[in-house]
């Protein structure tokens, strides 16, 4: 064999290693618990403007339920969390491309998403809301008809608003939605009059309403979407990972640690217009 030939074999080599490892890192269908734990450190993905669960304050920190949630979790078994904001609509081929190890922020769960990740156990319950100006006069998601409904990109609210089109789809305007990267963007759409209402978590809408100046301008509506579940979703090899986290939740339960973590980030909202 030639050096050429020989060099090329080598090169060959090192890249298959290199690919499969992922600088370190295990094939994709393996468990990535055991790296997890010998690195000590996990990467969450998050939508870094979704209020409460996961964003930036004015200081530039990430705060937020989830991101305290998953603090606590990994704390008990001295796992350091790093947060890594992605662009939501890509966010399972961020897991599968192993960019991150967890899709972490108000993930619902939902039987499309089920076909490609593997879930956690439930931690919270959620439901999905129209948030609208009061000078609007929308009671219903039927007062919707022929008007402009915005939604964020990628969210349970878009698959809902596609999967059950008899529910809210249907009424809305030319039946297609205005689409957001994020919910700061929508909000100010609908300030602004470009869109008449905004389907989005009811969390996100009470934190959101109940910081501004003046919250009795908006209406929150609910609709025929049947409540939903927020999970931690990970990669199908993942059942190790899937059992520390479940198991995490439990201790945090029996500890009161979740319930404080809940009163932090929910205890003094109002929900109006329930």
């Amino acid at each position: 064999m030639t050096k050429k030939k020989i060099g090329l074999v080598f090169l060959l080599s090192f890249l298959s290693i290199f690919v499969l490892t992922g600088c370190g890192r295990q094939k994709t269908n393996s468990d990535q618990w055991s790296r997890i734990k010998d690195e000590k450190r996990v990467i969450v993905g998050l939508d870094d403007t979704f209020v409460p669960m996961g964003f930036q304050n004015k200081s530039g920190q990430i705060v937020g339920y989830d991101v305290d949630l998953a603090r606590a979790v990994f704390a008990l078994y001295g796992i350091k969390v790093d947060f890594q904001p992605i662009d939501w609509s890509m966010k399972e081929n961020e897991l599968q491309n192993q960019t991150i190890d967890l899709i972490w922020n108000g993930y619902s769960k939902t039987a499309e998403r089920e076909k490609k990740v593997l879930f956690s156990d439930s931690y919270m319950s959620n439901d999905q809301v129209v948030v609208s100006l009061k000078k609007k006069k929308i009671n219903s998601f039927k007062d919707m008809k022929g008007k402009i409904i915005g939604i964020q990109n990628g969210s349970s609210g878009y698959d809902r608003f596609e999967q059950q089109p008899h529910v809210l789809k249907d009424f809305v305007k030319n039946q297609t939605p205005v689409l957001y990267d994020g919910f700061s963007e929508a909000f100010m759409d609908l300030n602004a009059g470009r869109i008449d209402g905004l389907l989005i978590d009811r969390g996100y809408a009470s934190y959101y309403l109940s910081h501004e100046s003046n919250p009795d301008d908006y209406s929150l509506i609910n609709g025929g979407f049947k409540p939903e579940s927020f999970v931690v979703g990970m990669r199908k090899s993942d059942h190790e990972l899937a059992q520390k986290i479940n198991q995490g939740f439990k201790e945090l339960k029996k500890s009161g640690k979740m319930a404080e973590i809940h009163k932090k980030w929910f205890g003094n909202l109002e929900r109006k217009n329930k």
